[in-house]
């Protein structure tokens, strides 16, 4: 039985979220709709790289799943893109080894929040950037950024309903620099726990606007407290941007 490996990118503002729920319609619940359709009404499980939130975006999710149907990738690229719905495009499609899997195979990831600075309303960037609307110091979130680096509990920077136990991760860079009128805070590392790029940007912001000391990431990384760390950043200013599946890869990422 053929396991197909896809990339996709989706527009999340339509979306409960990725994973599939009951009465609420989510990118999983159209993926499976229409390869249900397109195997005759056999239910096929999809998995994925990771979950996003209600409005959280993607540019690189990565999928697979089992089928019985041997079609090459090139008329499976064809075929669900001509069925899904607009906010959901595939991107590749490969055959992938049989013990191949999007979530426990991943290495890294790598996010990216987009900020809208700006006093004034943008209506076309509403469900895609966060707009704040103060100055920031961008010198001061690096500095306080560099604490973040490396292997730390990120118990303070994941939301209290996280289920997994072991909070230890590895964020291996975030960086930030301008696009289209935008900031864009980019962050990459081995995983990332429920909520945690959005509670980082949260606390980064605070430390931009002055309300927060640069020096203080340790203390939070210390505390493990979720209380202590800053708000949760908008949903929509978000993107899963890439899933590694190698080391080198993620290595020489750009």
């Amino acid at each position: 039985m053929p396991r197909i490996k896809c990339t996709i990118s989706y527009d999340g503002t339509g979306f409960s979220g990725y994973q599939v729920q009951p009465g609420k319609r989510t990118v999983q619940g159209e993926l499976e709709k229409t390869l249900e359709r397109l195997n005759k009404g056999t239910s096929i499980r999809v998995n994925a790289s990771g979950r996003t939130d209600a409005g959280v975006h993607a540019r690189g999710q990565v999928i697979h799943f089992d089928t019985t149907l041997e079609i090459e990738p090139a008329r499976w690229l064809k075929a669900l893109n001509s069925l899904l719905p607009d906010e959901i495009a595939v991107l590749s499609v490969d055959i992938a080894e049989s013990d191949f899997h999007a979530r426990f195979d991943a290495v890294g990831k790598e996010y990216r929040y987009f900020l809208l600075l700006s006093k004034h309303r943008n209506p076309f960037q509403r469900n895609y950037a966060y707009q704040f609307q103060y100055e920031l110091d961008l010198e001061a979130m690096r500095e306080a950024s560099k604490q973040l680096l490396g292997t730390h509990d990120f118990t303070s920077f994941c939301s209290a309903r996280t289920e997994v136990e072991d909070r230890v991760r590895t964020l291996k860079e975030i960086d930030f620099y301008e696009e289209n009128g935008l900031l864009v805070l980019r962050f990459v590392g081995d995983g990332f726990l429920y909520n945690m790029v959005r509670i980082l940007v949260g606390t980064l912001l605070e430390v931009g606007a002055g309300r927060r000391a640069p020096n203080s990431m340790l203390q939070l990384l210390e505390d493990m407290d979720r209380t202590r760390a800053g708000k949760t950043a908008p949903g929509h200013g978000l993107y899963l941007w890439k899933v590694f599946y190698n080391e080198k890869e993620l290595a020489i990422r750009k």
